[in-house]
């Protein structure tokens, strides 16, 4: 069963490509096929795997759109739990190493979190 957060991540992913299209006419159809495919999840997953970042990561860096990236989804205290530490990080270094401000990101969206998030049930470790 596909759980709660899982689910909004692919919403996220779905309804965040049409809000690119819409404000930069920026259009990642192949990413698109992949989250139909895989789920948004399991395709931010994929994109985590090895050093380099996708092409669609580096369209957002050059329109200066980097917020709207897999990676910066992928940080939010709310999706956390679907990534491994390793994929975490990935995301987090390369943000980093192109300049994006991942701490002011996090403090600035962890400010308002969706509903179901807050009232999601809190893991246990």
């Amino acid at each position: 069963m596909i759980s709660e957060p899982e689910r909004e991540f692919h919403r996220a992913m779905v309804l965040g490509a049409k809000c690119l299209k819409k404000e930069i006419g920026y259009n990642p159809t192949r990413f698109l096929e992949m989250v139909g495919e895989l789920g948004g999840a399991e395709a931010a997953r994929r994109l985590m795997r090895g050093r380099d970042a996708s092409d669609g990561f580096t369209t957002l860096w050059e329109r200066g759109r980097l917020e709207m990236s897999v990676e910066a989804f992928v940080l939010l205290p709310w999706y956390r739990g679907l990534f491994t530490d390793e994929q975490l990080a990935t995301a987090d270094r390369r943000l980093r190493e192109h300049r994006f401000d991942v701490d002011r990101f996090l403090r600035t969206s962890g400010q308002s979190p969706p509903e179901w998030a807050a009232s999601e049930p809190a893991e246990s470790d």
